[in-house]
């Protein structure tokens, strides 16, 4: 009788790193979900897109709900779903910071508090946050954005603690300047406030990372996936900076 297969939730798995993610989980056996208020561009992709919004945690609940009643289980989260916004303390507005920390803090919220009652009857499970060298590190006019990175920090520390005894592992990736259209669309952004050259903005933050370049979706899938792993099953309540050694300094 063949085993049923381990099943992966991505939050925000339709663009960048999490595209990158759902690729690997699908690449190494798992049936992955992706909750996102963006479908796959590319229809072809091998993975279940739910239409759900993560700053509401009723529609969090009701998704989880139905991939539980599908599958039965669910082996790993990983909690991606997640905006920028650039700007000082006084340039962001109250409404501004209640979006940030909507989307990159409580969107984290709601999936974990949905998945967990399942991980805990399982005695098993891995949840992978992505946060940020923002979680490690302050950088300029970055006030809302970097708080809330520091929160998914503090929530990963939390949750592996309170839920060690369930065998549930709570990890969070930290990366440093990768290659997405999320990058891409904060440089457009400042070259069309700040008329710079693209190319001259691009290549300055490749210089500014030690290893000369800007990570790569994949290589970021690829430590999300080994945290999940049984490789890392004694690893809990960790940050793993990816950032070409940008922290480092």
């Amino acid at each position: 009788m063949n085993q049923p297969c381990s099943v992966c939730v991505v939050t925000g798995g339709s663009l960048g790193i999490g595209l990158a993610v759902v690729r690997k989980f699908v690449a190494e056996g798992y049936r992955v979900f992706n909750l996102d208020i963006r479908g796959f561009e590319n229809s072809n992709e091998a993975a279940t897109w739910i239409y759900c919004d993560v700053t509401d945690g009723n529609a969090v609940q009701l998704a989880i709900n139905d991939i539980v009643s599908t599958t039965g289980r669910i082996d790993c989260l990983v909690s991606n779903a997640g905006m920028h916004y650039s700007a000082t303390i006084e340039d962001t507005t109250p409404d501004a910071l209640d979006r940030v920390f909507s989307l990159n803090v409580k969107g984290a919220y709601h999936a974990i508090r949905a998945v967990l009652p399942t991980m805990k009857k399982a005695q098993s499970g891995a949840i992978v946050i992505m946060a940020s060298d923002q979680a490690l590190v302050g950088k300029r006019n970055s006030f809302a954005y970097n708080l809330s990175k520091a929160a998914l920090a503090s929530m990963a520390k939390t949750t592996a603690l309170d839920y060690a005894s369930y065998q549930i592992r709570a990890n969070a990736v930290c990366p440093g300047t990768v290659e997405t259209p999320l990058y891409h669309c904060a440089i457009d952004k400042y070259v069309a406030e700040s008329g710079a050259d693209k190319q001259v903005v691009h290549a300055e933050e490749q210089a500014a990372q030690p290893l000369g370049r800007l990570g790569q979706p994949d290589e970021v899938a690829a430590l999300t996936y080994f945290l999940a792993s049984d490789e890392a099953k004694f690893i809990t309540g960790s940050l793993h900076s990816i950032d070409g050694g940008y922290t480092a300094q």
